[in-house]
């Protein structure tokens, strides 16, 4: 059996003809003796073993000679996060769900570097009793992730019946349920069509732990996107786009524009290489696009199916204040908008 390459937390290998015909939960235990055959189970479960890319697969796939198997360890997080107060731009919320303007800076979920001061730890105050548990656990139920710089709407279910409904539409990704879900993107220049399709794997960046990258072994990942419109002056461009996700992947839009060679402004993993185009800038606009210390992006509409009514609810987001400014300085430079 080919032997796992990697870290202490992600691994891949390539299968060899001893591995024919194996099981893959057996072949992970076998080639994982220090991980027990049940978290093996969950993980496949939940989608962190990956055969030749594809993570929609059962513990008893029969393994082939040459298939690429990577598996990815979740960073442990604190099994009970401490509710704190924390302010909430409350969008909507009833005894089933809430659905919130996260702000720039806030992680998520606890995890290694942000213990704490997230937006479970600010949910677990704010809900208080209305949580009915997921799991068996008191908790609010996060069934979608934005980045830490990255804003807009999110929702988060107050029951496991909520929970298990918008997972579904979230798993779905819209392909065949209501899910709608529109970002909206600055990026650097323009690209060669006003609105196309990028479907490009993605995976976690060998070179560079804290980014991903174009990867064949990653993750089936699909980005839409158009051009709203068009910016340009003397030695620089700037489109804004609506990007549409067809599916979930960690920094999906950031790395997938970023390598149409379209980054998102001022994005500080992806774009590091268009900083000079910022020194091209005019004023006010070099002045706020050096001042943003994030990535243009947010996160403007999400549309879902109601778990208890049925109901199709869409709920919208205004740009925070740091991209209004940036929207504003952009005005002056607008081009003939794409048909």
């Amino acid at each position: 059996m080919a032997a796992f390459v990697g870290d202490e937390d992600e691994f891949e290998f390539e299968a060899t003809g001893a591995d024919d015909g194996t099981r893959l939960d057996v072949l992970l235990a076998k080639a994982c003796p220090d991980i027990s055959r049940s978290r093996l189970k969950a993980l496949i479960l939940d989608g962190e073993v990956f055969v030749n890319g594809d993570n929609a697969i059962p513990p008893k796939l029969r393994i082939k000679t040459g298939d690429l198997i990577s598996l990815t360890l979740p960073p442990p997080v604190d099994a009970l996060p401490e509710p704190q107060d924390i302010p909430l731009s409350v969008l909507y919320e009833d005894d089933d769900l809430i659905v919130i303007d996260k702000p720039a800076g806030m992680v998520v979920h606890p995890a290694p570097g942000a213990p704490d001061h997230t937006l479970v730890n600010a949910l677990l105050f704010h809900c208080g009793d209305s949580l009915k548990g997921i799991g068996g656990v008191k908790r609010p139920g996060i069934v979608h992730r934005l980045d830490k710089e990255t804003t807009g709407v999110m929702v988060a279910a107050k029951t496991e019946q909520a929970h298990n409904h918008l997972a579904a539409q979230f798993a779905d990704h819209g392909l065949n349920g209501p899910l709608r879900r529109a970002y909206t993107a600055y990026v650097w220049g323009f690209h060669q069509r006003f609105a196309g399709t990028i479907d490009a794997p993605i995976g976690r960046d060998p070179a560079n732990r804290l980014k991903q990258a174009i990867r064949q072994t990653g993750r089936h990942a699909v980005t839409h996107f158009q051009t709203i419109a068009r910016f340009g002056g003397e030695g620089w461009q700037m489109g804004k786009l609506e990007c549409r996700l067809e599916t979930g992947r960690t920094h999906q839009i950031r790395v997938h524009m970023a390598h149409v060679g379209h980054p998102v402004v001022a994005d500080p993993l992806y774009a590091s290489g268009f900083q000079t185009k910022s020194r091209r800038l005019p004023d006010p606009l070099r002045s706020i696009v050096d001042g943003l210390g994030r990535q243009a992006l947010h996160a403007a509409e999400l549309g879902f199916e109601h778990p208890s009514t049925g109901e199709f609810m869409l709920f919208e987001a205004p740009l925070p204040a740091d991209l209004q400014a940036l929207d504003g300085a952009l005005v002056p430079f607008s081009l003939v908008n794409p048909a």
